[in-house]
C-alpha cells in the first residue's frame, strides 16, 4: 500500500467533520498511524482563512474528544496540519485556487467528499480541471450516492470517467465499526461456527438497527429518503453479505467483494405479505414525551420512519432459511445487533425428566455494548429425583472487557486511515452498490402498486404490531 501525503476534506466545516472526521483525524495523528507530514486541507463555502478554520477545527476537538484525550500541546501540534481553501463546488471557477493551496500532490492526494448528490457531478469535474484527479488521487464518497438504482449509476458513471474503480472508495461507516469486522474472525478463525452456518443448522437470522432518535434536524434530508434508503439499502444490506457470504479465499479486497455481491445478486425479491411499513407517532422514549413524525416534520407525509421484512439468500448454503430485517425511529432502544438462531436438537433425551430445550442462539451486539452471546443449555445443580432441570445460561464476550486495554475505535478512524493507505476491504464497490439498489428498487416498486401504507407506532415501542405477525406466522419472535 501506497499512504498518501495529503488529505482533502469537503464539508471541512459541517456536522461530520466535526463530530467524526475531524476527531478522528487527530486519533491517528496522537498516536501515529498518520504520517508526520501529513497536510489535512479542508474546504467549504465559508470564507475562512487558515487560522480561523484552525479555531473551528480546535472548538471541535475540545467538545467531541474523549477527556483522556485532550492533551493541549498536542492538539496544537496537530493544528499545524491544517489548512483551508474556501470553495463553491457548484462552479469550476474556485478548483484552480484549491490547487494552487494544495500545491504538490507528487506523494499522493486523498479525497474525503461530503456533498450534497446533485454536487457530485460538478465537484468531479472541477477536480479533474484543476489537476486534482491524477493517477495518485484516491477518493472517498460518502452516502448517499443517489436515491435510486438509475441516480446511483449517474453519480457513479460521473466518478468514474475521471477516476478509476481502483482509485474509488465508497464509504458504508457501518463497516469501520470494530465489532463488523470481528464477523469475519468469528466466522472463519472459529471451526466452532463456520460447520454450522448453513441451512441444516441456522432457522433463521434476524438484523435490528433501531434508534430513539426522530428527525434529529435532518428533516429536508430524510422525508425525502425514508427508512427503506436511508438505512436498509446500505447498512443492512452490508451485514446481511457479511453474514451470508462463502469465505473468501484471502483477506484480499477484491476476495471480499466478489463474496458479498454474490450473496447482494441471490437476494429474493421481497413479497408484498412480507413488508411492514410504519410511521412514529407521538409517545414517550426513556420517560420523555415525544412528538410523532408528522409534527416534527410539520407536514403531512407518508415517509416511513420504520420498516421490517423477510427475505431468502437463494443459493445452496442459506436455501429456506429466512432473514428477518427491521430498522426504525423513535423505538424503545438504541440496538444494532445480529441473531443467529440456530435449529433445534433432532430428539430431546431429557423430556421424560420434565426438561424442555431451547434452541441455542447467537447474538452480536455492534452498539451501543459490544458483545458477542451465545445461549446455550445447561443442567441447573440439584439432586431432583427423577428430574433433570436445565436451563438457558449465557456464554457471553464482552468485547470491552476482553480487550479492557485496547483504545477503542471509531468507525472513522478506520477509514480514514485505509482511505490514506488505499486499502479497499472495508469499501464498497460498484456492483455491490448497484445490487442493493436494485434489490431495494423492487420492494419500493412492490409498495407503490400495492396498498402498503406506513402504519402509524407509538414512540418508545418496537413498532407497528404486524411486524410482530412478520415472525410469529413462520413460528419466530423478534429479539427484544
Amino acid at each position: 500500500m501506497n499512504c498518501n501525503s495529503t488529505l482533502l476534506l469537503f464539508g471541512a466545516t459541517g456536522d461530520l467533520a466535526r463530530r467524526m472526521l475531524l476527531p478522528s483525524l487527530y486519533a491517528l495523528f496522537s498516536d501515529g498511524l498518520i504520517a508526520d507530514d501529513l497536510r489535512i486541507f479542508g474546504t467549504a463555502r465559508s470564507m475562512l482563512n487558515d487560522e480561523e478554520y484552525r479555531k473551528i477545527v480546535h472548538d471541535a476537538l475540545i467538545e467531541f474528544l474523549p477527556e483522556d484525550r485532550k492533551e493541549e500541546g498536542l492538539i496544537e501540534s496537530f493544528l499545524d496540519h491544517i489548512f483551508y481553501q474556501p470553495l463553491d463546488a457548484s462552479t469550476i471557477e474556485g478548483f484552480a485556487e484549491l490547487a494552487d493551496k494544495i500545491g504538490d500532490i507528487s506523494g499522493g492526494l486523498s479525497i474525503f467528499l461530503s456533498t450534497a448528490p446533485f454536487l457530485f457531478e460538478p465537484t468531479i469535474k472541477g477536480l479533474q480541471s484543476a489537476g486534482l484527479a491524477e493517477a495518485n488521487v484516491r477518493i472517498g464518497l460518502e452516502k448517499p450516492l443517489g436515491n435510486d438504482l438509475e441516480s446511483s449509476k449517474i453519480i457513479n458513471d460521473a466518478v468514474n470517467r475521471v477516476f478509476s474503480e481502483e482509485q474509488t472508495f465508497r464509504i458504508d461507516h457501518y463497516l469501520g465499526k470494530e465489532t463488523v469486522q470481528n464477523l469475519m474472525a468469528l466466522r472463519f478463525a472459529n471451526i466452532l461456527f463456520e460447520p454450522l452456518w448453513n441451512a441444516q443448522a441456522i432457522e433463521h437470522v434476524q438484523i435490528t438497527i433501531s434508534e430513539t432518535v426522530g428527525l434529529e434536524g435532518r428533516a429536508g434530508f430524510y422525508d425525502g429518503t425514508g427508512a427503506l434508503r436511508d438505512m436498509l439499502q446500505n447498512h443492512m444490506l452490508q451485514l446481511l453479505a457479511l453474514i451470508a457470504m462463502e469465505p473468501p479465499a484471502s483477506l484480499d479486497a477484491a476476495a471480499i467483494r466478489d463474496e458479498k455481491v454474490k450473496v447482494l445478486r441471490s437476494l429474493r425479491p421481497v413479497s408484498e405479505d412480507d413488508i411492514v411499513i410504519g410511521q412514529y407517532g407521538a409517545g414517550a422514549v426513556s420517560e420523555t414525551l415525544v412528538k410523532s413524525y408528522t409534527d416534527d416534520l410539520g407536514d403531512e407525509s407518508t415517509t416511513e420512519t420504520y420498516v421490517a421484512l423477510k427475505t431468502y439468500v437463494d443459493n445452496w448454503r442459506w436455501q429456506g432459511v429466512p432473514f428477518y430485517l427491521r430498522t426504525g425511529k423513535r423505538l424503545s432502544e438504541r440496538r444494532s445487533e445480529i441473531v443467529i438462531q440456530f435449529r433445534e436438537v433432532p430428539h430431546n433425551i431429557f423430556k421424560d425428566r420434565g426438561s424442555k430445550l431451547e434452541s441455542n442462539r447467537l447474538i452480536i451486539r455492534l452498539q451501543p455494548e459490544e458483545y458477542v452471546r451465545l445461549l446455550v443449555m445447561s443442567k441447573e445443580p440439584g439432586l431432583d429425583r427423577g428430574k433433570t432441570i436445565l436451563r438457558e445460561v449465557p456464554l457471553d464476550l464482552s468485547l470491552t472487557q476482553a480487550f479492557a486495554g485496547a483504545r477503542r475505535r471509531i468507525a472513522y478512524e478506520r477509514l480514514l486511515m485505509d482511505l490514506i493507505d488505499g486499502d479497499q476491504t472495508l469499501f464498497v464497490r460498484r456492483d455491490e452498490v448497484e445490487a442493493q439498489w436494485k434489490w431495494v428498487d423492487n420492494i419500493r416498486d412492490t409498495i407503490q402498486k400495492s396498498t402498503i401504507m406506513p402504519k402509524i407506532y407509538n414512540s418508545g415501542g418496537w413498532g407497528p404490531s404486524t411486524a410482530i405477525a412478520l415472525t410469529e406466522r413462520d413460528g419466530a419472535t423478534w429479539h427484544e
